[in-house]
């Protein structure tokens, strides 16, 4: 089922600004037995990120009463959209925005099923994520370098790619966070310039804080990520994921990838 301003639709105005100009914001989310999982984390930085594009976000409870009409099937995926709405031709903002909110269900994709493998491969992607601090953080609606940086490769092998910003720093995954362990330390790359900051990061950030691990936010280059002892990946619908192989490095594991999946799902 696809919702459009809370109707049955799968369409929306032509002049639609999340359509003209990617002027909107996402969250993905997982649904089981019906419920969202993580709902209130999902909706608290939808909410942020509306705020940081000067939208106006749909109330909690209109949202989450949307998301279990989608979700009517019992497991998925739900896909919340919010774009500033329709507008007349050109940049500058609508002076009163109406905005569209979007709910999107979908089955549970393969690569995020219970008994999908744990352990992926990934490899190096060419393009470079450029620098926006304005934007940094935010999952907002234009993804045309995630696009691009997918089209790079068809192996289905390969599970993730992996991104660099133009000054070299790795930042994340195509559609994923990172986490990398060296020595009983965790880190995960600085988002303050770009990248996405998921909802998956978020509460392992918030895991670690609670529980005395380490989890340092910082900025890694492609020798630090080669050189871990354990390389993972996070989203909201695989959880984490252990990175076997990279290129022509592999890892054993070092057991990092369930604690942290434990520690994902236990947090409050």
């Amino acid at each position: 089922m696809i919702l459009v301003d809370g109707l049955p639709s799968d369409q929306v105005d032509a002049r639609d600004r999340g359509l003209a100009y990617g002027d909107g914001v996402f969250r993905t989310l997982k649904i089981e037995d019906g419920d969202p999982v993580w709902w209130t984390d999902h909706y608290a930085r939808l909410a942020a990120d509306c705020a940081a594009l000067g939208l106006a976000c749909p109330d909690e409870a209109l949202l989450r009463g949307e998301v279990a009409r989608v979700a009517a099937d019992g497991a998925g995926v739900a896909k919340l959209v919010v774009t500033r709405g329709a507008g007349a031709r050109g940049y500058a903002p609508p002076a009163l925005p109406a905005v569209t909110r979007i709910v999107l269900g979908a089955p549970l994709p393969a690569h995020a099923a219970a008994d999908a493998p744990v352990d992926v491969r990934a490899r190096w992607c060419d393009l470079r994520l450029a620098r926006q601090p304005r934007l940094a953080g935010i999952k907002h609606l234009n993804r045309l370098e995630q696009v691009l940086a997918r089209a790079e490769w068809d192996d289905p092998a390969i599970f993730e790619g992996l991104l660099c910003d133009d000054t070299g720093a790795v930042i994340s995954g195509v559609m994923s966070n990172l986490v990398l362990a060296k020595d009983g330390t965790l880190r995960t790359p600085d988002l303050a310039g770009c990248g996405v900051a998921g909802v998956a990061r978020a509460r392992l950030l918030r895991a670690a804080a609670a529980t005395g691990l380490t989890l340092q936010v910082c900025r890694l280059t492609p020798d630090a990520i080669l050189d871990a002892d354990e390389l993972m990946l996070c989203n909201s619908l695989i959880g984490v994921r252990r990175v076997a192989a990279l290129g022509e490095r592999s890892w054993a594991p070092a057991g990092w990838t369930p604690r942290l999946n434990g520690l994902l799902n236990d947090l409050d």
